[in-house]
């Protein structure tokens, strides 16, 4: 018989008849890999107890667009336009012929360290995104088996497939931004990443899955796509394509197709369920009502859309279509209670006070990934269900009456405190073992300046650091 292990909690966030229930004074069972109890009280045997107190025992959150490097967009917070600060390619760096700006084990690093960061956060399940822009052209096969290993030894449930592109964005020195393409080197990449899905899917002891990620819409031709379709849903495996994101993106594909992004992948035949879709700001109702037809899910991911001033338009009307709706970290910090709390107050912005409860966010970073995925065994605390587990301390927060409520009000990713995945304790009191926190860190800082330094090299005209990235105040010696 597998151990079995007793978890107590002032709550406990449970899953019945469809939908999450609260259960105050809670107790869950794991048993190996699985839950096998859920509920107030619990009489059978047991091999070992953990009593959390005053906190949440809540599902693993699903993140579909899974932060997995050091994030070079917040590098764009107070510095604009894009073009202008590095994060288009300009002429003369294509001339040059781009370069990898990162050795193999410093991509290798960045995806552990990154998924360590998930971990501390209460994010069980991920599907890896990093930019493109510091890279010769897209991911590779290697980096993603060294993330394959760092998942393993982590004990994160991933879905993993190396980036691929059919094109890039180029700029002149006036702003006029472009697609260019070479479709061979698009095809070469899907291919690759089709060996590397077949080979890895459901290693791990089913800890890591594959998946396909075409880049962006309008760095992606037909074919590329289609061809990603017909493999995908032969494999049953998730695509992940960013869309409807962006003014540049919508004009791109408009003077590509002469039609909007999500009108474009329906005309295609390739808007299918297994489909996930962030971000969805630039898109209409419409294009809502394709992808609410086709099964497809949109990705939600609050943080990254409000700090570049935009947000879904809107979550309660996808809701009210029937989309379904999954949440996505995209950006530092992955942290998934803190999208949860954005993704509320632009909802209730955009369409009022009533236009979302607290359940409803909690849903999407739970049993939207899940559904997106076709897995009911992840995102809730249910008999059969995978024992994917956050325990979210509350001994020093101001509590309402309700669990799901205070996360919304009074918590963040920091209050995550343990954390197991598959019936493994994969974060203890904060520590997740053989991980150095600190030395991590400053090797991560190191590394990201290390970045900085090359932006020059890949900015419109060339200018300085100091001139790229503008100081808030002026700097005093």
């Amino acid at each position: 018989m597998a151990k079995r292990t007793l978890l107590t909690a002032r709550w406990v966030i449970g899953h019945m008849n469809g939908k999450h229930v609260v259960f105050e004074d809670g107790v869950v069972v794991i048993e190996g890999s699985t839950i096998l109890y859920v509920g107030t009280a619990y009489d059978g045997a047991v091999e070992s107890r953990f009593d959390y107190g005053q906190a949440v025992i809540s599902p693993g959150f699903v993140d579909l667009d899974a932060l997995s490097d050091l994030d070079t967009t917040i590098l764009g917070y107070d510095n604009s336009p894009a073009w202008q600060k590095g994060r288009v390619w300009p002429e003369s760096y294509i001339k040059r012929g781009p370069y990898e700006m990162y050795a193999p084990d410093e991509l290798a690093f960045q995806k552990r360290h990154a998924f360590a960061q998930l971990i501390r956060n209460g994010i069980t399940t991920a599907l890896p995104i990093a930019s493109l822009f510091y890279r010769e052209w897209g991911e590779t096969v290697q980096e993603f088996d060294a993330a394959a290993t760092a998942a393993k030894d982590l004990g994160l449930r991933v879905y993993l497939g190396p980036a691929y592109r059919s094109g890039g964005q180029v700029t002149d020195g006036d702003g006029n931004i472009r697609a260019v393409f070479n479709e061979d080197r698009g095809l070469a990449g899907l291919s690759d990443a089709a060996e590397f899905a077949a080979r890895i899917d459901g290693t791990a002891g089913g800890l890591v899955r594959a998946m396909f990620a075409p880049d962006r819409i309008e760095t992606c031709t037909d074919t590329l796509l289609q061809r990603t379709a017909t493999i995908a849903a032969e494999m049953g495996a998730p695509v992940r394509l960013h869309c409807s994101q962006s003014p540049v993106e919508l004009r791109l594909v408009r003077e590509q197709h002469d039609c909007a992004s999500i009108e474009w992948l329906d005309r295609i035949g390739v808007l299918q369920s297994n489909w996930l879709l962030p971000h969805g700001t630039q898109a209409v109702d419409a294009e809502f009502d394709l992808i609410a037809h086709s099964g497809a899910t949109l990705v939600h991911c609050p943080l990254v859309s409000a700090r570049h001033g935009g947000g879904l338009n809107s979550f309660a009307k996808c809701r009210d279509k029937g989309i379904n709706i999954g949440l996505g970290t995209d950006t530092f910090p992955a942290d998934m209670i803190l999208n949860m709390q954005i993704g509320m107050m632009t909802a209730r912005m955009r369409d009022g006070m009533d236009a979302v409860r607290s359940e409803a966010m909690f849903d999407a970073a739970t049993l939207g990934g899940a559904n997106a995925l076709n897995r009911d065994d992840l995102g809730r605390l249910a008999v059969g269900a995978k024992a994917d587990i956050a325990v979210v301390n509350l001994s020093e927060t101001l509590q309402t009456p309700d669990p799901v409520q205070t996360l919304m009000t009074s918590c963040a990713g920091r209050d995550v405190r343990d954390v197991w995945i598959d019936g493994r304790h994969v974060m203890a009191d904060w520590r997740i073992p053989d991980v150095d926190a600190a030395a991590d860190a400053q090797r991560a800082q190191d590394q990201f300046d290390g970045v900085i330094a090359k932006y020059p090299e890949r900015t419109a005209g060339h200018p300085p650091v100091s001139r790229i990235f503008r100081p808030s105040y002026e700097r005093n010696a």
